[in-house]
């Protein structure tokens, strides 16, 4: 006779199946054979990510909830810091954390339009879109190879009595010279948020202690989409040691509303209908009381669920990268005269998300990418080159304004002209790193 399962032997059962499924139909490991194609990334996942999915699911709660909070607990142990937020991308991460510096709880800090944020153009375009959104004015510095990171000599030429912040990231995994400028930062009474979307797991040492990158300045921030350091599909993260900007980074994420209360739960603070808040009347349900102009960039909790199965694997997922990296750099060695080989930061221990190559003069870099596609292998420009020379800025251009450009951006457009990336992610065997040595080597032979 049929025997009823309680739910709690269904749920089972199910994520049994789920576990095997994917067992035998994901993660099939074939031999590599040459000629193969190799991203530049891809997820590295097993049953646990599948199971935790479909767990989620069926609870069907579907917005944030309990897989949500325990990854922000877990990301912030992990990091080191206090706070930690979930939202729906690393773009919405740093639009999240730039509009924070925007909030009039800041005071005299607060960045008004027209205010100065200095940046970097060799880089992601959502690094300094939510600033030029806004209506404040990125100020452009140069970069420096071969750590690909902003050149800190330049930063007190980028000074003006307007300047707020300074916002970048480390390139690729790559810190840039946190200690200079967190100095400059201090010096200057200025925000530094670090645009951490590429370098999760990266650390530097400052003042003697080392730390994880995104963790020094005043914010940092994450990306989990799929190619990035551990994914959840789509998703992101910002973290804080201070109690004030989290407030505020909560509450933008979160329509702009005021209340704290966690997604689904009431009254928490017991003044729901107590207070008085602006101009409202007295007793406004403070549900329903807006502090900030915000948004909605939650996460689901089924993105959660898979960012908690992650979290469990990345530190191995660090030290692949690493692994990878240094093979990859020890096969390409005695090339220095056609490319130049990538530098980490002095101080910095990086968890590289990709490997960069610049040619030098009279290498098509060009021709070189031809023949590395052609043989299978993906490559990846550095994002845009030099963000100033894209159609988004054709508006500001013709019209001189809206941003602006210390020096001349030389090494930038170096960047923007000969170089590009392969992937290092710790789905790649010692196989396919030799591979791609090998198609490197014969590319610069064949040009």
């Amino acid at each position: 006779m049929f025997e009823e399962k309680t739910e709690q032997q269904a749920r089972q059962e199910i994520l049994d199946l789920v576990a095997e499924y994917c067992r035998k139909f994901h993660n099939q490991k074939k031999p590599f054979v040459e000629g193969t194609r190799i991203p530049y990334a891809s997820r590295v996942y097993d049953e646990h990510e599948m199971v935790n999915l479909v767990d989620s699911s069926l609870e069907f709660w579907l917005t944030s909830g309990r897989y949500t909070q325990e990854f922000e607990k877990k990301l912030a142990e992990y990091l080191g810091v206090r706070y930690c937020s979930l939202v729906n991308s690393g773009s919405s991460a740093n639009l999240v954390a730039f509009m924070t510096l925007t909030s009039p709880l800041l005071g005299e800090r607060q960045i008004r339009r027209g205010d100065e944020v200095i940046t970097v153009a060799a880089g992601f375009p959502t690094t300094v879109t939510p600033i030029i959104q806004y209506g404040a004015v990125p100020v452009f510095v140069d970069v420096t190879i071969p750590q690909y990171n902003i050149d800190v000599s330049q930063l007190e030429a980028a000074l003006s009595s307007r300047t707020k912040a300074v916002m970048i990231a480390h390139t690729l995994g790559n810190p840039f010279d946190l200690q200079a400028v967190k100095d400059f930062c201090t010096a200057h009474g200025l925000w530094l948020v670090e645009d951490n979307c590429d370098a999760l797991g990266s650390q530097y040492k400052i003042d003697g202690e080392m730390k994880f990158t995104g963790t020094i300045g005043d914010m940092g921030t994450s990306s989990f989409y799929p190619p990035h350091h551990m994914t959840m599909g789509e998703g992101g993260a910002v973290y804080t040691d201070n109690p004030l900007l989290n407030k505020i980074i909560r509450s933008f994420r979160d329509w702009g509303r005021d209340c704290v209360c966690p997604s689904g739960q009431d009254n928490v603070c017991g003044h729901r209908f107590d207070r008085q808040y602006g101009q409202l009347p007295l007793g406004y349900d403070h549900k329903y009381v807006y502090s900030h102009f915000g948004y909605n960039l939650k996460a689901t909790d089924m993105q959660a669920a898979i960012g908690c199965a992650q979290l469990e694997k990345f530190p191995s997922f660090v030290e692949r990268r690493r692994h990878n990296f240094d093979r990859l750099k020890a096969a390409l060695s005695g090339l220095e005269d056609k490319i130049i080989l990538p530098e980490p930061c002095e101080n910095g221990r990086p968890s590289w998300f990709g490997f960069l190559i610049t040619c030098r003069d009279g290498v098509d870099r060009n021709k070189v990418v031809s023949y590395v596609e052609g043989k299978g292998v993906q490559t990846r420009m550095l994002f845009a080159g030099n963000l100033t020379k894209h159609p988004c800025f054709d508006q500001l251009r013709e019209q001189n304004e809206g941003y602006r450009i210390v020096g001349d951006l030389k090494v930038t457009d170096q960047i923007m002209q000969d170089t590009f990336w392969v992937g290092v992610y710790p789905g790649m065997t010692d196989e396919m790193i030799d591979y791609m040595a090998k198609v490197i080597r014969e590319a610069l032979e064949h040009v």
